[in-house]
């Protein structure tokens, strides 16, 4: 009889115990929404034979994504640039990132055009440094989403994107590739 008491209570005071554990928990998972993705970055590499290098900063705004550009290493002139597909940059010529982002099927085009691939970002201007700086809001761009944009990749050609050319403006081989990923420096916060 000792023992079946001693059962229950133990029994009793487990069940109690795992009560209160789950009460603790619950409070935690109501959690309504989920975080805000704010910022974003894409660390550029140069792909096999080529020196080109730099860091492209995304910023959701209410107006779309500011992309901040500075690129070094180009030849003096404009370069297609482009959010691929895939966030794979590990073969020597960056095609392992796919085609550009196209997730409406569109034809590509300039990004002021009425139809243009969500990856088409236009052309950046090294100047005869070789140094490129962009500082841009793309009012089509969104970092989280069916659309988004993290964990693609940016591209950036060893040529001038046409804007016309279908699919992918004529801009020559893929001299710098980086993967887009939550910024480290960004503070998620609750959406209201």
């Amino acid at each position: 009889m000792k023992r079946f008491i001693f059962s229950v209570t133990i029994g009793l005071m487990l069940l109690v115990s795992t009560g209160a554990q789950a009460q603790a928990i619950k409070p935690a998972m109501k959690m309504k929404r989920p975080m805000m993705i704010t910022k974003a970055v894409a660390v550029l590499h140069p792909t096999q034979g080529n020196s080109v290098e730099g860091i492209v900063q995304f910023i959701q705004t209410p107006n779309g994504v500011r992309v901040i550009a500075d690129v070094s290493g180009l030849t003096p002139g404009k370069h297609g640039f482009h959010i691929h597909q895939y966030g794979d940059c590990s073969s020597p010529d960056a095609k392992s990132a796919g085609g550009h982002f196209n997730p409406t099927h569109q034809p590509h085009g300039a990004p002021d055009a009425p139809k243009h691939h969500i990856g088409d970002l236009g052309n950046l201007e090294a100047d005869d440094n070789g140094k490129a700086h962009l500082d841009r809001v793309f009012p089509f761009l969104r970092l989280a989403g069916p659309t988004g944009i993290i964990g693609r990749a940016v591209i950036i050609h060893s040529g001038e994107d046409d804007l016309t050319s279908q699919p992918t403006g004529n801009a020559g081989k893929r001299v710098a590739c980086g993967v887009i990923g939550i910024a480290k420096s960004q503070a998620p916060k609750m959406m209201k």
